[in-house]
C-alpha cells in the first residue's frame, strides 16, 4: 500500500439532457449552479485539476464565469465514460494518469470520497478501474432494483455488480455470516484503459442489468473497490432532491 498520496485530476461530465429534473446542471443552489458546485467539492479533494466535460456551451459558459475549466466535448457519446475517454484525449494524459469521474449531480459528494477512490486505484496496480461500496443496513434495499449491489473477492475486488440481490442467501441460518455491499456510483480509471473501453462493444450482462461498469469485468479488467464505513447524501435526480440539497447547503 502507498502511503504518498497519488496524483489524479478529476473530470465532471455534464449535459443538459435530464428526463427526471430538465437542465439539471444548470439548477440554482445557494445562487450557483449544481454543476460549479459539483466543481467547487473537487477542489477541496487533493486532485492536481478538475475539469467539467460538457456538450452543452451554456454549461461551459457558465464554468467560465466561476474559473471552473471546461472542455467541449461531443454531443455523440453514449456514456460520461466515453465523455471522460475525450477527455484524456484532448488533454493528452500519459497512459497511466489516474481520472477520477465525479457525478455533476453531487454537489454535496464529501472530497475524502474522490481523494480514496485514487488511493484505491493507486494501491491496486493490476486493477484498470476503482469504485466504492457501503455496507447496506436495511434489508429493503437489498432486493431493491435501484440499488446496485457489489460482491468482492477476498483481495477487495468486484466479482460481480448487479441489481439483483447478491450474494442470494438461500439458508437463513448464514445470513449473519454475509454483508450486502451497496455500489455508489464514483469511479477511477487509467487513462489507458479509458481509451480502451470506447472500443468496447456493449456486453450481454451490461446490457441485461444496464449497468455499464459490468463492460469491463466481461472483457477481463479488474476493479478494485474502496468500502467505505458509510454513504455520503444523496445525490440530485428529483426535484425533491434539489430542494433538499439546497438547504442542506444554505444551512452549512
Amino acid at each position: 500500500m502507498s502511503t504518498k498520496s497519488p496524483e489524479f485530476l478529476v473530470v465532471i461530465p455534464a449535459r443538459l439532457g435530464s428526463t427526471r429534473l430538465p437542465r439539471k446542471p444548470l439548477a440554482d443552489i445557494g445562487g450557483k449552479p449544481m454543476v460549479i458546485r459539483v466543481a467547487e467539492r473537487a477542489q477541496q479533494s487533493l486532485a492536481q485539476s478538475v475539469v467539467v466535460a460538457t456538450d452543452s456551451t451554456e454549461i461551459q459558459a457558465a464554468c467560465d464565469e466561476h474559473r471552473i475549466e471546461c472542455l467541449l466535448t461531443s454531443a455523440d457519446h453514449p456514456t460520461g465514460t466515453d465523455r471522460i475517454a475525450e477527455v484524456a484525449q484532448l488533454l493528452k494524459l500519459p497512459p497511466d494518469a489516474l481520472v477520477v469521474n465525479v457525478q455533476g449531480d453531487e454537489p454535496l459528494i464529501p472530497p475524502e470520497f474522490i481523494n480514496q477512490v485514487a488511493q484505491t486505484l493507486a494501491d491496486h496496480s493490476a486493477c484498470a478501474i476503482s469504485t466504492i461500496a457501503v455496507p447496506i443496513e436495511d434489508d429493503a434495499e437489498i432486493t431493491n432494483p435501484n440499488v446496485v449491489k457489489v460482491v468482492l473477492n477476498r483481495s477487495g475486488e468486484a466479482m460481480y455488480f448487479s441489481r439483483a440481490a447478491i450474494p442470494f442467501v438461500r439458508d437463513s441460518d448464514t445470513a449473519g455470516k454475509i454483508t450486502h455491499l451497496r455500489h455508489l456510483g464514483i469511479y477511477a480509471y487509467r487513462a489507458d484503459f479509458l481509451q480502451a473501453y470506447t472500443r468496447l462493444d456493449p456486453a450481454p450482462p451490461e446490457q441485461a442489468e444496464a449497468l455499464e461498469q459490468l463492460r469491463a469485468l466481461w472483457n477481463g479488467f479488474r476493479i478494485a473497490v474502496h468500502t467505505a464505513t458509510e454513504a455520503p447524501p444523496a445525490g440530485v435526480d428529483t426535484p425533491e432532491d434539489l430542494e433538499r440539497v439546497r438547504k442542506v447547503l444554505a444551512n452549512s
